[in-house]
């Protein structure tokens, strides 16, 4: 069966779509929450102030922060749905444009709530909470008492040693557009102004080269593609490198600067402690990949004689090893696949699942229009929503599943979790999807006797290893080594950087793989550098799920009651103390070493199934 064409908004199929009648169920619902939340936001402004003014006002702020923060999310969600659904939509696009508008004006009216907080001294505080005054809403309902703040207020004062004086904190705050500016530049050449020469295939055939497609050429089975795009696009690179390098390096003096003038020891510290990750379990993840690095190296040897080349090089690396099954898997198909998969996780989880599948959680067809990828979201009080461009081949069966996995990971959190602590942080964002696709990925090649198709399941897991754990840590590695240059007073030119991550880049890969010298400007096409320490967590949300995964398909008594308590929690708890319900203390390096046995196993298999 052949993908459909692409067809109108108009011609999807309902069934094939969302209902988002569920979370308003007309335009005017919407539009007269959009006027409520305008109240809102006047009232906020208003309450500034009057903190101080005792416990009655201070819970009075929180309860109608927190009831305009759940108002604006449901109204954010439906507006910019709407929009993705179809983005040529007037109308819809109208609507996405008004909520960043009301969202910018929303922070506004509460910016001051955080240092006003901050203003209470500890011991005011707790007089407060002794006396724990009750709210009491205009129609007679009560909405909180001030214990149920506890957590959230304690999230914002656990860093008042980190905050400087009311005029330092302004002066920082007007300084901090200043600091945005290498982030900004970086983005606008990135985005708007770098230019890629013509290449040409195999073929001879000359193609556009772009950011956005440069990994579409490299994985090409197209060798001469490959080559001459990887040559192409990092010439480009190197011919402003010494301008990204001033870049990077400006980048990583202004978080030096806001870290130490919060009385952080560095950038790195102050990253972390945004969600509170000990330091420790950063370096705990660099030590245990490096120490597992011969196994990359053995996967490397691998794709070398799969490949059949005499010299593996850099544009060899995303080149898929065993092609996809050409079988066509229709979305009914997909359903019946994961629910399969998804069984060890118990009948009440399947439920959920079945529910999501039946009454129109997700949207699965393209149409024109429609925002590409996949993505899974929605508000606090009602159900969560998946976006697909569904097509019928295996690796868009293990997308459903993977989306799937953030849906019921929220709908948990939500069930469970008041408003203010059901959002879960971005630490443990990807450890239920990536949950699922180890499940499915289990069941089906315990139900596959074609080799062929096992050897592409092996291979697309192993690869996922490669990107998330390996790569995701090499990139965190030099985010630790430029940022601890700089945080120990040191300058760092280019050149500089080029050669450390050239360097990197040959220690991760091995020796079978030639690290040509172009890779050495990798780094400054990677955006993630200007947001420092955020990647590692690709690899620790990995290295955790797979961790979970192993427990539930070894059958460890107990252990789907404990994940579903971690899915519940939310917020409620910090990341690290979240997945330790499940056994699982990233504290340590047990859980990626965990993580690295799985692939262990598989690559194993793979280089068995090849005679290696």
């Amino acid at each position: 069966m052949k993908q459909k064409d692409v067809i109108t908004r108009e011609q999807q199929r309902t069934e094939d779509t969302w209902d988002l009648t569920d979370l308003y169920t007309t335009d005017e619902a919407y539009q007269e929450a959009k006027e409520r939340l305008e109240k809102m936001t006047q009232e906020l402004t208003s309450l500034q102030g009057t903190l101080e003014a005792g416990a009655e006002q201070l819970l009075q702020a929180l309860c109608l922060y927190e009831q305009a923060m759940e108002v604006f999310e449901a109204l954010h969600v439906y507006a910019n749905q709407r929009y993705h659904q179809d983005t040529t939509n007037a109308k819809y696009q109208k609507m996405s444009g008004e909520m960043q508008v009301a969202g910018a004006n929303l922070m506004q009216a509460v910016s001051w709530l955080e240092p006003e907080l901050l203003a209470i001294l500890q011991d005011r505080m707790d007089a407060y909470f002794a006396e724990n005054p009750e709210y009491i809403q205009k129609d007679g309902t009560l909405c909180r008492n001030l214990e149920f703040y506890r957590r959230f207020i304690g999230q914002i004062t656990r860093k008042r040693e980190h905050v400087q004086g009311v005029q330092e904190e302004a002066m920082l705050a007007r300084a901090s557009e200043l600091g945005e500016a290498p982030s900004n530049v970086y983005a606008m050449f990135q985005n708007a102004d770098i230019r890629f020469p013509e290449v040409e295939d195999g073929e001879g055939k000359k193609l556009p080269l772009t950011v956005g497609n440069f990994v579409a050429y490299e994985q090409s089975q197209d060798r001469v593609l490959r080559r001459h795009a990887f040559e192409t696009l990092y010439s480009v690179y190197g011919q402003f490198i010494n301008s990204i390098g001033a870049l990077y390096y400006a980048n990583l003096k202004q978080a030096d600067f806001f870290a130490k003038e919060h009385h952080y020891t560095g950038a790195m510290e102050a990253a972390l402690d945004e969600t509170a990750i000990p330091v420790s379990v950063y370096k705990n993840l660099i030590q245990a990949m490096n120490e597992r690095l011969p196994l990359l190296h053995r996967y490397v040897r691998l794709r070398k004689k799969l490949l059949g080349v005499e010299e593996l090089h850099m544009y060899d690396v995303y080149v898929p090893l065993v092609k996809c099954p050409e079988k066509p898997y229709s979305f009914e198909d997909a359903k019946r696949m994961v629910k399969q998969g998804l069984a060890p996780l118990g009948e009440a989880y399947l439920a959920l699942l079945q529910e999501g599948f039946d009454h129109r959680w997700i949207d699965v067809y393209e149409n024109r229009g429609k925002r590409t990828g996949a993505y899974s979201w929605g508000s606090y009080g009602s159900h969560p929503y998946v976006l697909l461009n569904y097509r019928e081949n295996l690796d868009n069966v293990f997308t459903l599943a993977h989306e799937m996995g953030h849906a019921l990971h929220s709908w948990h959190s939500n069930h469970a979790q008041p408003y203010l602590y059901a959002g879960y942080r971005i630490f443990v964002a990807e450890v239920a999807s990536t949950c699922n696709e180890a499940l499915l990925i289990h069941d089906l090649l315990k139900r596959s006797d074609d080799a062929g198709e096992r050897r592409y399941l092996i291979n697309h897991f192993l690869e996922q290893f490669k990107s998330t754990m390996y790569r995701q840590t090499m990139f965190a590695e030099f985010e630790m080594m430029t940022h601890g240059i700089v945080s120990e007073g040191g300058v760092l030119t280019a050149e500089q950087i080029c050669e450390i991550y050239l360097n990197l880049n040959k220690k991760y890969f091995g020796d079978a793989m030639i690290s040509d010298p172009q890779i050495a400007y990798e780094w400054a096409r990677i955006p993630h550098f200007y947001t420092p320490f955020y990647v590692y967590q690709y690899a620790t949300g990995f290295a955790a799920a797979i961790a979970i995964s192993s427990k539930i398909l070894r059958g460890e008594p107990g252990i789907v009651e404990k994940y579903k308590k971690f899915l519940s929690g939310g917020s409620s708890m910090d990341p690290i103390d979240l997945l330790r319900i499940c056994g699982v203390d990233m504290a340590t390096s047990q859980p990626v070493h965990a993580a690295l046995d799985v692939f262990e196993e598989y690559l194993t298999e793979l280089e068995h199934s090849v005679a290696f």
